[in-house]
C-alpha cells in the first residue's frame, strides 16, 4: 500500500469539536473506488492550469461515468448517458464489486484522457496508473464487450461514451478548449511597468493583464498574457439546465453567445454623466477599493466571526437592484447583511463567540477562498468540503435527509454525480455570462477612473463625472508639500488608504505590505504578483455562482442545511497561512454553521481580495440559486427513476383529489389496497389523512 500524500500540511477542518485533516487522500484502505479516484481527479486538478471551467466538465463527465456504472447494477437508478440493461445481480457483495470494476476501468480510462497533456501530468498520470492497477486494472484489456467480459468491460464501454460526449459537446476539447470567436478591445494592461492605465480603451469591458511571469491559481508559470478562459463556454452541452433558461445572444458578426440563466447587464460607466458615488458603477468599485483598506492587522478593528455574529443571510436580498446594494453590504467597515445564529442546533447552545482583527479576518477569507495556489479550483473545492462532511462522524448517509441510511459507497455515488452535474452547470451559466457581457476587472476599471480624475466637487482640479470619489481619510488629492508624495508630479494625483502591494514585500515568511497611503495609480489586488486578477471577465463571479449552487445540493442531499456537528470550520495558524505576506498575526478559524453561510462567506471574499466588485457578486448568487434547483431535479429523475412516489394510489405521477379518495375508502380500517396506509401501521387513521395532505397536489419527482 503506497502512502498518500497530503493536500496542505496545515488545512484543517473541524466540525462539530472532531478535527479531521482535510488530505488529497486518507488511509485508502478506509476508502471506497468511487471515493479513492475523486481523490485521484482533485490531485490532478492541482498539479493542472488553473481552468474551472474545464475542471467543472471533468468532474461532471467523471462523476456521471462513475454514476451510470453504479446505476446499470441498481434496481431503481437509471443511468445518465449510457442506455445499457443487465441481469441483476442478487448479492449485494458480488454486485458491488462488479460496480467497482467497472469504476475502476472507466475513472482510469477518462482520467488519462483528460491529464494526458497536462502540465503536471506526468505524475498524475504515474499515480492514476498505479491506482488502477492495485485496484485490479489491466491496462490491455481493451473490450468494451460489456455482456460477454464482463464490468470492466463495462467501465471501458461507459468511458468511450462518455469521451465521445465530450468531443460534441461544444467545450472544444479537440482544440485544447482554445477560443474560436473572441477577440478581447482592449489593449492589454501592462501592470509591473506603467502607473494607472492610460490605454484602456472601453471601461465596460475586460483587459487582459501582461506579466513578466504568469503563475496561474494552480501554481504553474503560463504565458504572460494569457487568453480569456472559456468566453464561449455557454455553448456547452448542460447536465440539467432546460433550453428555456437560455437567451441566445449573437456578436455583430453573428457568432452565438447563449447566455444561461440571463441577469441581463452590469452596471455601467457612461463616459459624459455619471452620478458620482451614487451612480453603481462608481460605488461598486470604490466599495473594492475601500475593503482593500480593511487588509491591516493592526488597525484596532475587531469583529466577531463566529457564527453568533456572521451568517443567515436572507436570500430575499440577492434580488436586489444595483442602485439598493447598499441595504446588503457594508460599503465603509466591510461584510454583509447576515444576522448570525442564536444556537447550534446539534448542541442547544450558543455559538462561542470569535474575536479578532478584521484585518487577518479579511486576509484569510481573500487566500482561503481564492482556491490557489496548488488548487483544486473552486468546483473542487466543493468536493473537497462535501468528502469531508461525509467523513465526519455525526455524518448520516440518508438521501435528501429521509429514509434508512444507505451504504456509504451508494452516496457518495450519487453525491458525486449531483455536485459535478451543479458544478457544470455552473461553469456554463457564469461564463456564458462573461464571455458575453465582457465585463472588466476592479484592477482595469480603478486605475482608470483615478486616470480620469475625482468625481466629488467641479471646483476642484481633476474634476470628471468617472473618477473616484473623494471621501476624507481615505481617498485624497495629493496636496503641494504632502510629505508622503514629495514629487511635484504628484500633486492634485489621488492618493488612497489601502493595501501597499507586492512592492513592499521582500520576503513572504517575514514581510507584511500592511495598509497606508498610496498613489491610487499603483493599487493593486490583494494577490500575488504573478497572478494579479483571473484571466476571464468579471460579471459574474464563477466563485459565487458556484458556491451558492454546492451549498443548495449540498443541503438538499444531506437533508440539513447545518454542517454535521452544526459547524464547520476551517484553521489558519498564525503566520503560516498566509502565502504571498507574512500573517495572519494569530491563529483565525473560519467558522460556518451552515452551507450557504461558507457560500456567502466565499462571494465576500472576492471582494476583499480586490478581484470583484458587487455587481458580480448577488447575480452570481441567483444562478446558482437555480442552477442548483436544476442539477437536483436531473440528477434525481435518474437516482429515484424506479422509486415508488408515496401517496400517488392511482399511479398518474399526481397526488390529488382521486387519490384521498382512495385514502378516505380504507379509513378507519385496513389498508385495501396497500397504499393508503403511508404510516405503516397496518392501519388507515387520521395520521394518513394528514401525512397524505403532505403530498396533495404535487408531481411524482
Amino acid at each position: 500500500m503506497t502512502t498518500a500524500p497530503t493536500y496542505f500540511a496545515h488545512l484543517r477542518f473541524l466540525f462539530g469539536g472532531a478535527l479531521l485533516f482535510a488530505t488529497s487522500w486518507t488511509s485508502l484502505a478506509q476508502q471506497s473506488v468511487v471515493r479513492e479516484w475523486n481523490e485521484l481527479l482533485l490531485d490532478g486538478i492541482r498539479n493542472d492550469l488553473a481552468r474551472p471551467t474545464v475542471h467543472a466538465r471533468n468532474l461532471h463527465h467523471w462523476s456521471l461515468a462513475c454514476y451510470d456504472a453504479w446505476a446499470v447494477y441498481d434496481t431503481l437508478a437509471e443511468p445518465y448517458l449510457i442506455d445499457v440493461t443487465l441481469p441483476a445481480i442478487e448479492d449485494p457483495l458480488e454486485r458491488r464489486l462488479a460496480q467497482e470494476e467497472a469504476m475502476n476501468y472507466a475513472s482510469f480510462r477518462i482520467l488519462w484522457n483528460r491529464f494526458l497533456n497536462s502540465p503536471g501530468g506526468t505524475g498524475t498520470l504515474l499515480t492514476m496508473y498505479q491506482r488502477f492497477a492495485e485496484m485490479g486494472g489491466v491496462n490491455s484489456f481493451q473490450s468494451t464487450d460489456y455482456v460477454n467480459d464482463g464490468p470492466a468491460a463495462l467501465g471501458n464501454y461507459i468511458a468511450e461514451q462518455v469521451l465521445a460526449y465530450g468531443a460534441a459537446d461544444g467545450s472544444n476539447e479537440a482544440n485544447g478548449y482554445a477560443n474560436q470567436h473572441y477577440q478581447p478591445v482592449n489593449p492589454d494592461l501592462f501592470i509591473e511597468s506603467v502607473a494607472g492605465n492610460p490605454m484602456l480603451a472601453q471601461p465596460n469591458r475586460w483587459q487582459s493583464i501582461s506579466l513578466s511571469q504568469f503563475q496561474g491559481q494552480s501554481g504553474i508559470v503560463e504565458a504572460e498574457t494569457p487568453p480569456f478562459l472559456s468566453p464561449e463556454w455557454g455553448n456547452v452541452t448542460p447536465f440539467g439546465l432546460p433550453d428555456s433558461t437560455k437567451s441566445l445572444h449573437f456578436s455583430d458578426d453573428g457568432w452565438p453567445y447563449p447566455v444561461w440563466i440571463d441577469q441581463g447587464a452590469p452596471p455601467l460607466v457612461d463616459l459624459n454623466y455619471a452620478e458620482g458615488i451614487d451612480d453603481p458603477y462608481t460605488w461598486g468599485h470604490s466599495m473594492v477599493l475601500r475593503w482593500s483598506e480593511h487588509l491591516d492587522p493592526t488597525d484596532g478593528v475587531m469583529l466577531d466571526i463566529s457564527p453568533a455574529s456572521v451568517g443567515n443571510v436572507d436570500p430575499a436580498l440577492f434580488e436586489l437592484e444595483f442602485t439598493e446594494y447598499d441595504q446588503f453590504y457594508n460599503w465603509e467597515n466591510g461584510g454583509d447583511a447576515g444576522q448570525g445564529w442564536d444556537v447550534n442546533p446539534a448542541t442547544g447552545l450558543p455559538y462561542e463567540p470569535q474575536i479578532v482583527p478584521r484585518g487577518d479576518y479579511a486576509r484569510v477569507l481573500a487566500e482561503f477562498w481564492a482556491d490557489g495556489p496548488d488548487s483544486e479550483t473552486p468546483p473542487g473545492h466543493w468536493f473537497t468540503i462535501l468528502n469531508t462532511v461525509m467523513d465526519h462522524p455525526a455524518f448520516e448517509s440518508r438521501w435528501m435527509g429521509e429514509g434508512t441510511e444507505w451504504d456509504l459507497f451508494d452516496y457518495e455515488v450519487c453525491a458525486y454525480f449531483t455536485l459535478g452535474g451543479a458544478m457544470h452547470d455552473a461553469a456554463i451559466a457564469a461564463w456564458s455570462h462573461k464571455g458575453w457581457y465582457d465585463y472588466i476587472r476592479p484592477v482595469s476599471a480603478l486605475r482608470w477612473m483615478q486616470g480620469r480624475g475625482q468625481c466629488t466637487d467641479p471646483e476642484l482640479p481633476n474634476y470628471d463625472v468617472t473618477g473616484l470619489p473623494l471621501i476624507n481619510g481615505f481617498c485624497e488629492m495629493v496636496a503641494p508639500g504632502d510629505t508622503d508624495f514629495p514629487s511635484p508630479a504628484d500633486v492634485d494625483k489621488l492618493k488612497v488608504r489601502a493595501w501597499k502591494g507586492p512592492d513592499y514585500i521582500a520576503n513572504p515568511d517575514t514581510d507584511e505590505a500592511g495598509v497606508d497611503w498610496i498613489l491610487a495609480e499603483l493599487w493593486w489586488p490583494y494577490q500575488r504578483p504573478s497572478f494579479v486578477t483571473p484571466p476571464f471577465a468579471g460579471y459574474v463571479s464563477g466563485h459565487s455562482t458556484f458556491s451558492r449552487a454546492a451549498a443548495e445540493v449540498l443541503t438538499a442531499i444531506t437533508g440539513d442545511p447545518y454542517f454535521p456537528g452544526g459547524m464547520g470550520e476551517f484553521t489558519a495558524p498564525a503566520h503560516e497561512f498566509l502565502v504571498f505576506e507574512d500573517g495572519p498575526s494569530q491563529d483565525v478559524v473560519l467558522q460556518w454553521a451552515t452551507y450557504r453561510d461558507a457560500s456567502d462567506q466565499c462571494s465576500l471574499s472576492r471582494i476583499w481580495g480586490g478581484i470583484h466588485p458587487p455587481c458580480d457578486d448577488l447575480p452570481g448568487r441567483r444562478i446558482g440559486l437555480q442552477v442548483a434547483e436544476h442539477a437536483l431535479n436531473m440528477a434525481r429523475a435518474h437516482i429515484e427513476a424506479n422509486a415508488p412516489c408515496p401517496a400517488d394510489l392511482n399511479q398518474d405521477g399526481f397526488r390529488g383529489t382521486d387519490d384521498l379518495l382512495v385514502v378516505l375508502a380504507s379509513f378507519n380500517g385496513a389498508p385495501l389496497d396497500g397504499g393508503e396506509d403511508l404510516t405503516g401501521d397496518g392501519f388507515v387513521g387520521v395520521d394518513d389523512v394528514l401525512a397524505f395532505l403532505l403530498y396533495f397536489d404535487l408531481n411524482c419527482e
